[in-house]
């Protein structure tokens, strides 16, 4: 951790609620327009979009307050203790592999078919890590939600 430097790097509960909901956002869309193309179906693309909505922002939160412990990649290049490329870029491959796994088996039980689920799933590789990075550095930009640990705690219950 950058010590002594505002916000910390670190996340708040708050922060990560927040990248949660709007990446869900951005990303159901795409897998609705994506499941759409391959199946044929807007029910089925739906049916898929809907489902991810649910298993993916539990997924992805977790997968926030499990990177909120870590300091690799904070305030390495940034004064304010932000998120460098390096842990962008981390993070994007590491979150693609979590859900990814997760549209394909998703798209699987759906559709009946694997020949689709593999193809909404590697479509979605590329698509949504591109959008992800870029939600990535849009966040790096914002003090919004990021933690001081050197502030003193003044808190009423403490």
């Amino acid at each position: 951790m950058v010590k002594g430097l505002p916000g910390g790097g670190h996340a708040n509960r708050k922060r990560s609620v927040a990248k949660t909901f709007l990446w869900r956002g951005v990303a159901t869309t795409d897998t609705i327009i994506i499941s759409r193309v391959i199946t044929g179906s807007w029910t089925e693309g739906l049916a898929i979009g809907v489902i991810e909505v649910f298993t993916k922002m539990i997924l992805y939160y977790f997968h926030e307050r499990a990177w909120s412990t870590s300091d690799w990649g904070l305030g390495d290049s940034d004064a304010a203790g932000h998120a460098n490329r390096k842990r962008s870029i981390a993070k994007t491959f590491l979150w693609r592999g979590i859900a990814t796994t997760d549209t394909i088996i998703i798209s699987r039980v759906i559709t009946g078919s694997w020949t689709e689920g593999l193809a909404i799933g590697t479509i979605e590789v590329f698509t949504k890590m591109i959008l992800y990075y870029f939600h990535e550095r849009a966040w790096s930009a914002s003090d919004w939600g990021l933690e001081d640990p050197d502030a003193p705690d003044v808190s009423p219950m403490h």
